[in-house]
């Protein structure tokens, strides 16, 4: 199962419209993954219309209709994984372990924010990955996102893309 993992889009305050490198993704993904600050529900629409699977959930900076349309927090399960989607998790220092403390039960937690990528571990085995932002570099050196792959209870995989 191959998982395409956004978060932090911003459209149209920090562009007009999703890079082109990342739309071509979304055909190729079995599940589309954002971890909110959609900022405008016509991205929600297009992902909507567009991937086969959409998992979402909504960001401080997600107004009214986006948040009545999107939860703060969705789970599924993915090629056997348990996965977790939030937008927030706090600051970095201490993330893994208030992160395994909130969600015990789960393999995988997707989270945004920041637009920094991240990628650990907590001392649970719960897996923490940001895809950054595909918009807004922020203080970071390249737009990003993440793709990766779930089977048989294994994620795999996981690379982060520098959009240019």
């Amino acid at each position: 199962m191959r998982l395409l993992l956004m978060s932090d889009t911003h459209v149209p305050k920090r562009a007009k419209r999703l890079p082109d490198e990342l739309l071509a993704e979304v055909p190729r993904a079995d599940v589309v993954i954002h971890a909110g600050d959609w900022v405008d529900t016509a991205t929600l629409d297009l992902l909507e219309a567009t991937a086969r699977r959409l998992i979402g959930v909504y960001g401080n900076n997600d107004g009214g209709e986006l948040r009545a349309r999107l939860p703060e927090v969705a789970y599924a399960e993915l090629g056997g994984l348990r996965f977790g989607v939030v937008h927030e998790t706090g600051p970095a220092q201490g993330r893994e372990r208030r992160c395994a403390a909130r969600f015990p039960d789960l393999d995988v937690l997707v989270f945004g924010h920041s637009h920094i990528p991240w990628d650990s571990r907590a001392g649970n085995g719960l897996r923490l990955l940001n895809p950054g932002s595909p918009t807004d570099r922020r203080r970071q050196p390249h737009r990003t996102y993440l793709t990766a792959v779930a089977a048989d209870s294994e994620l795999s995989d996981v690379r982060l893309h520098r959009i240019s």
